[in-house]
């Protein structure tokens, strides 16, 4: 099942400081760990440790989450998140019982032992904790669907004919077919087309992204790869090896909008 995130890293630093920020709140005002044997000065030399473990240890797992998460499919399910956060959680509870052991009770003997300290503290804390990332993740994750879904453009077909709804950078090309349009576009890595009751001189009015090559053909130039010609004939070729003609017409603007070699 696919879950909402967000891929934008500055929004993930930002989750990285707000946690941060919590857990030395949360510390300094619930005093565990003997905490409420320190002075304010220690407070401040100390507690911010345990906030710059957590908001470090998030910042650093960010590689993870785009490792599993391939570029081009893009897609975020609730298995790979409760994978992310629980390898989070492993990972930050053991360097705060290594920071606990080697700085807080440096040269301190008897300090709480692994169980105890789990059952009582990290756990307890981890439980506060987690949910907060929880919500952010999925906050973020939200407005970024929503601001991918604005992103959209919707060809529409005349009358009561149905169109189609897509992000630009997946549509590849349009070609006319009659009295219809022929939409060559992405879904997901699948390559479909669909054809739509349409003039292509009404579609190249409407979305000025695209260039026309062609009497027959528009483009996305977010798709080119190369030139190509070939007896004379000029071709640009876009992903998934699809060559577009482009005529006598439109060849002198399509140089001048690309800067690319040629192949032969």
């Amino acid at each position: 099942m696919n879950y909402p995130f967000d891929p934008k890293l500055k929004h993930h630093i930002i989750i990285g400081l707000l946690l941060a920020i919590w857990i030395f709140v949360f510390l300094y005002f619930t005093e565990p760990l003997d905490v409420d044997e320190f002075g304010d000065t220690e407070k401040l030399i100390y507690l911010p440790g345990y906030g710059i473990i957590g908001g470090i240890s998030y910042l650093l797992f960010l590689p993870l989450q785009y490792k599993i998460l391939p570029y081009k499919i893009k897609k975020w399910t609730i298995a790979k998140e409760i994978v992310f956060l629980l390898t989070y959680t492993i990972i930050t509870l053991t360097f705060v019982r290594l920071y606990y052991l080697y700085v807080i009770m440096d040269g301190i003997p008897n300090p709480y032992t692994l169980g105890y300290m789990l059952k009582a503290i990290l756990l307890p804390a981890a439980g506060t904790i987690i949910p907060i990332i929880i919500i952010a993740r999925f906050a973020f994750g939200k407005y970024f669907e929503k601001q991918v879904e604005d992103q959209k453009i919707e060809i529409k077909g005349e009358g009561n004919f149905e169109g189609i709804r897509l992000h630009l950078n997946d549509l590849i090309s349009i070609q006319s077919s009659d009295n219809y349009i022929e939409v060559l576009y992405l879904s997901g890595n699948e390559l479909k087309k669909t054809l739509i009751r349409n003039k292509l001189s009404v579609i190249d009015e409407t979305f000025e992204e695209l260039i026309r090559t062609h009497r027959s053909y528009l483009v996305n130039p977010y798709h080119f790869q190369q030139w190509k010609t070939e007896k004379g004939k000029h071709f640009l070729i876009l992903n998934h090896a699809i060559e577009i003609p482009i005529s006598k017409t439109y060849l002198s603007s399509i140089k001048q909008r690309f800067n690319s070699t040629t192949t032969t």
